[in-house]
C-alpha cells in the first residue's frame, strides 16, 4: 500500500507538471519568433507525454486491491445528486422508518416523484408543507413508490400491463398492489407516468414519475384497469340511489371491503343472457342489488382465507365458496363464477377478479 500511495502521488505530480508544460508548449508554438523551435518542442512534448502516461498506467496497475473512491451511487445518493428530486429527499428524511438508511442498502426499484409532483400532492391534500403530513402516513405513501428488486422499463413494457406489490401496507400489514399499464407510456395506478426511466444505482434502479402515487383504494384499481370499464360504468350510472364510488373510496367504516369484480366480458355475457343491449336497460333495483352482491364490508378477505363451503355475507345476497373445481363463487341461483385473479390489495380492501356476474336472489 505504501508503494501504491507513493506511485499515486508521483502520478499526480507528473500529470500536473505535464499540464503546466503543455500550456507553455502551446504558447511557444503560437509565437512566430520561435517557429524554428517547433520540431524540438514537439519531440520533447511527445517524450514527456509518453513518460507521464507510462507512469500513470504503472500506478493504476500496481495494486489489484485498490478501489476507486468514486463508485456507482446508491439510490439515496442518486436522489441527492438530482436537483429535481430534492423534495423526495426531504420527505424521506422526515418520514418514519429511517427510509434514507433503508434505501441506501438492499435492492429496490424506486418510482421517484419529482419536485412538482410533491408540490401538487401537498396542494391537493391541503398541506402547507411536508411537515404538515403525519410522518407515519408519509412513510407509507413513500413506501408505495418502492418495489423490492430491480424492475427496468423494458420488463414493464414486455409485460404490457399487470400488478406488482410495493412496500406500503394496509392496516393488517398486507403489501399493497400497484397496477401498471404501458399502452401509452408507463403509467402506475392510472395517474402517475414515468418521465425519466432506468436511472441505474448500485442497489437498484430509479424511475422518475410526475405524480405522487397515493395509497390506492379499491376504486383506484377499478378505475385504472380497462378490464373493469363496464363495472365502473355500472357503479356510476346516473340514476343510482346509492353512491357506490364514495362508499368504496372510504378508508373508515364500513371499510375494509372485499370486492368480487366482474370483467367487461362477464358483463357482456350477462347482457346477452338477459337479452338486453346495454347497462342502461337493466332495471335500477336489479342493478343495485347485483352490485351489492359483489361487495363484502368490514372484511379484507384474501385468497388464503377462502375455505371450501365457506359462506360469504355480502351487502346483497349471500355467496358460497367452492374449491372443488378451482376457486369459484356460487350465488343463491346456483350460478357459478370462476375467480380468475386474486389479491389485488388496496389500502381499504381487496379485489378478486371473476368471470361471471353473480345475481341476487331472483
Amino acid at each position: 500500500m505504501l508503494n501504491l500511495a507513493l506511485n499515486f502521488n508521483i502520478c499526480i505530480f507528473l500529470t500536473n507538471y505535464y499540464k503546466f508544460y503543455n500550456s507553455i508548449f502551446f504558447f511557444l508554438l503560437s509565437n512566430p519568433k520561435i517557429k524554428q523551435m517547433k520540431n524540438l518542442l514537439k519531440l520533447t512534448n511527445l517524450t514527456l507525454l509518453f513518460f507521464v502516461g507510462f507512469s500513470t498506467l504503472s500506478c493504476s496497475d500496481d495494486d489489484d486491491d485498490y478501489v476507486s473512491p468514486t463508485g456507482p451511487l446508491n439510490i439515496v445518493e442518486t436522489a441527492l445528486n438530482t436537483s429535481d428530486l430534492s423534495n423526495l429527499v426531504a420527505a424521506l428524511s422526515v418520514a418514519d422508518g429511517n427510509l434514507l438508511d433503508v434505501l441506501s442498502g438492499g435492492e429496490y426499484t424506486v418510482l421517484a416523484p419529482n419536485n412538482f409532483a410533491f408540490e401538487t400532492f401537498l396542494t391537493d391534500n391541503g398541506f402547507a408543507s411536508l411537515s404538515d403530513v403525519p410522518t407515519d402516513v408519509l412513510s407509507n405513501i413513500l413506501l408505495n413508490h418502492v418495489i423490492t428488486g430491480t424492475v427496468n422499463s423494458a420488463a414493464l413494457v414486455d409485460a404490457g400491463y399487470g400488478y406488482t406489490s410495493t412496500n406500503a401496507t394496509n392496516m393488517d400489514g398486507d403489501n399493497l398492489s400497484l397496477y401498471f399499464d404501458t399502452s401509452n407510456g408507463v403509467v402506475f395506478n392510472g395517474d402517475s407516468s414515468v418521465i425519466s426511466a432506468d436511472i441505474e444505482a448500485s442497489n437498484g434502479i430509479v424511475h422518475v414519475v410526475d405524480e405522487v402515487i397515493v395509497l390506492p383504494t379499491v376504486v383506484t384499481f377499478a378505475a385504472s384497469n380497462p378490464a373493469f370499464a363496464t363495472l365502473v360504468a355500472a357503479l356510476t350510472r346516473e340514476d343510482h340511489t346509492t353512491d357506490f364510488l364514495s362508499i368504496l373510496s372510504t378508508t373508515t367504516e364500513p371499510a375494509p371491503f372485499t370486492v368480487f369484480a366482474p370483467t367487461n366480458d362477464a358483463f357482456g355475457s350477462l347482457l346477452s343472457e338477459l337479452g338486453l343491449n346495454a347497462l342502461g336497460d337493466i332495471p335500477l333495483s336489479t342493478l343495485e342489488a347485483t352490485l351489492a352482491t359483489h361487495v363484502v364490508v368490514e372484511a379484507n378477505v384474501r385468497s388464503t382465507d377462502l375455505v371450501n363451503g365457506m359462506p360469504i355475507t355480502t351487502i346483497g345476497s349471500p355467496l358460497t365458496v367452492s374449491l372443488t373445481a378451482g376457486a369459484q363463487l356460487v350465488d343463491t341461483n346456483n350460478r357459478i363464477s370462476n375467480i380468475i385473479a386474486v389479491d389485488v390489495q388496496a389500502y381499504n380492501g381487496v379485489i378478486h377478479v371473476i368471470d361471471k356476474v353473480l345475481l341476487p336472489t331472483l
